[in-house]
């Protein structure tokens, strides 16, 4: 009988201090509001005499209020330029011809007189066929070159059987050495005689070699959907050999003195490109363009921006339209 009071005596105590928790959170709450009102942030404060007009901080002179604490962009003049589109191929450096020989008669193939790299002039004789058969003897018949060159190949032996259609030498002409490379039917309208290229080679890393577009094949080939094109290098370098794997960086269209904006500064949204322009007033304006040309760095600019104008090329994803921002280098 004697629990029942202390039970009723502990929940007055919980109770009581419940009070005492929410009446010291009330009153917190009051003198914040309190130091709040009577803060200089507030503006309700009596200005002191000659206080003066409010203070900017640091902002230099002429700065647009707000300027200071705009978003940090970088920005970039438009200028006038020269832009290249390209395509990058992939080739192989090919002397100048590529001639087979092949024997007048088959028979068995007696005597090679070369070997890979050796030279050979037209009308050499570089090996000996015996066309003769079982139980009829021929004189040995000579196999001419005819081309001069250096042997490329040679796929035969002493000792082989031989057909008139089997080639015993492959001669080359290495005095002039060119880039054959294949380029897709998406982009073989625009190739043509005289386009310019910059040839890199997997031997010489870090090096570029230029190139122009010396013969074409005038149809696709079937069943890759490509056009087979010849390059010619602008200037002949000892280094290069036939056989080395090339990477064609292929110039298929050029236009010069053309408003140029930087990739970074143009951004893509809902269907349309668009780049933020700064005004004099420190704000980033909104633009849409039209696009030309494009290149790995720049675009051809037809219209939403002018010569001169500074755009955004750092901070842009961050802007909305008339916001205010300060520029960084």
């Amino acid at each position: 009988m004697l629990s029942k009071p202390k039970t009723r005596s502990k929940a007055s105590r919980i109770v009581t201090g419940g009070i005492i928790v929410l009446i010291l959170v009330f009153a917190g709450l009051i003198g914040f509001s309190y130091v709040a009102k009577q803060s200089p942030a507030s503006g309700n404060r009596p200005a002191s005499p000659g206080s003066g007009p409010p203070q900017t901080g640091n902002r230099a002179p002429g700065t647009p209020p707000g300027a200071q604490n705009g978003i940090a962009v970088r920005v970039q003049e438009l200028r006038l330029g020269t832009i290249e589109t390209t395509v990058l191929l992939n080739g192989d450096v090919i002397p100048r011809t590529q001639v087979p020989v092949y024997p007048t008669v088959a028979g068995k193939l007696l005597e090679a007189r070369l070997q890979v790299g050796d030279r050979v002039r037209q009308g050499d004789t570089v090996a000996m066929v015996d066309p003769s058969r079982p139980g009829e003897i021929y004189a040995q018949s000579p196999v001419v070159s005819p081309v001069s060159g250096t042997i490329l190949q040679a796929p035969v032996s002493p000792g082989d059987t031989l057909t008139s259609q089997t080639a015993v030498y492959l001669v080359g002409d290495l005095s002039r050495l060119f880039v054959e490379t294949f380029v897709p039917e998406r982009f073989s309208n625009a190739a043509r005689k005289g386009l310019s290229a910059a040839v890199s080679l997997e031997a010489l890393p870090g090096e570029s070699f230029g190139a122009v577009v010396d013969a074409l094949s005038p149809v696709l080939d079937p069943a890759s959907r490509t056009l087979k094109v010849r390059l010619s290098f602008t200037q002949q370098d000892p280094r290069i050999r036939a056989g080395m794997f090339a990477q064609v960086n292929l110039v298929t269209q050029t236009r010069k003195d053309v408003l140029l904006i930087p990739r970074e500064a143009v951004i893509h949204t809902y269907g349309s490109w668009i780049a933020f322009v700064l005004t004099p007033e420190q704000r980033a304006e909104r633009r849409e363009l039209r696009l030309g040309l494009e290149s790995e760095t720049a675009m051809e600019v037809l219209s939403g921006v002018e010569l001169g104008e500074r755009v955004v090329t750092g901070g842009q994803n961050f802007l909305s339209d008339k916001d205010p921002v300060r520029v960084v280098p």
